[in-house]
């Protein structure tokens, strides 16, 4: 199977709340550190009005991976739920993919698999892609740019997930 878009990850679950970051900007570090937000929202009312939770599954993929050439391949499973109190489209992704060397991979690009999907409180969105690192393990995280229904930009926090192959960490 060949996966559109390689991006990576692998048998692990992140399934953790974040809430977006309102007018935020991401930092590209080997360290990967989270998006920092300019300006901090007023209130809890206001940054649960702008609420994307976003989760993530990674598999190896060792038919298209080459161990001896160092290219390890993973698919992974993106479900991105609208579970804030108004409608927001996903425009644009950041993907921070480092391998365990440090080697960090910053990817950028409108919308996810081809799409741009528009999410009303509710409704979610699922998507497979996948990517290549040089290590058989590595971490990947990254946002989500979204506009709300009344206009207003904010990030969605990809949280960080890891890639490996089986049976390499405990």
């Amino acid at each position: 199977m060949t996966l559109p878009g390689l991006d990576s990850n692998v048998g692990f679950v992140c399934n953790q709340r974040w809430p977006v970051r309102r007018f935020g900007a991401c930092e590209a570090a080997p360290q990967l550190r989270s998006p920092t937000p300019i300006f901090p929202t007023n209130s809890m009312a206001e940054s649960r009005k702008y609420h994307i939770t976003v989760t993530a599954r990674a598999t190896f993929v060792p038919e298209q991976s080459d161990e001896a050439a160092g290219r390890y391949v993973f698919s992974y499973t993106i479900h991105i739920a609208n579970t804030g109190q108004i409608a927001a489209q996903l425009i644009s992704r950041h993907w921070l993919i480092s391998d365990a060397h440090a080697r960090l991979q910053e990817v950028r690009g409108l919308g996810v698999v081809g799409e741009q999907p528009f999410l009303r409180p509710g409704e979610s969105f699922e998507y497979t892609s996948g990517t290549a690192i040089s290590t058989p393990v590595g971490v990947m995280r990254g946002t989500y740019q979204m506009v709300a229904e009344d206009g207003s930009p904010f990030d969605a926090v990809v949280p960080e997930f890891v890639l490996s192959m089986p049976r390499i960490l405990h």
